[in-house]
């Protein structure tokens, strides 16, 4: 299994932040989520929404950090991709 995060790109509450995904496993990724104080109430379906200033920390734990695009093209690969009109 491969966690990534892409750029803090998104704006709210205030603060910019980044996706952190799995690209084989939901388990691993809440595991690995669970063991990075990311709290479970910013996971959205198939991603967790993560803070600028813990990217750095994602990282340096082993996370893969790619660009935007390639997070979502490898998530849609690995099949665990919520698509929008799914989200509601």
């Amino acid at each position: 299994m491969t966690v990534l995060v892409d750029d803090p790109r998104w704006p709210a509450h205030g603060r910019l932040w980044a996706h952190l995904v799995s690209d084989d496993n939901l388990d691993e990724l809440h595991a690995f989520a669970r063991s990075h104080d990311v709290p479970a109430r910013a996971f959205d379906l198939d991603h967790y929404d993560v803070p600028e200033e813990l990217v750095p920390k994602l990282i340096a734990a082993g996370a893969q950090h790619v660009d935007g695009k390639e997070l979502v093209r490898r998530l849609i690969a690995s099949g665990l991709r919520i698509p929008a009109r799914d989200r509601r």
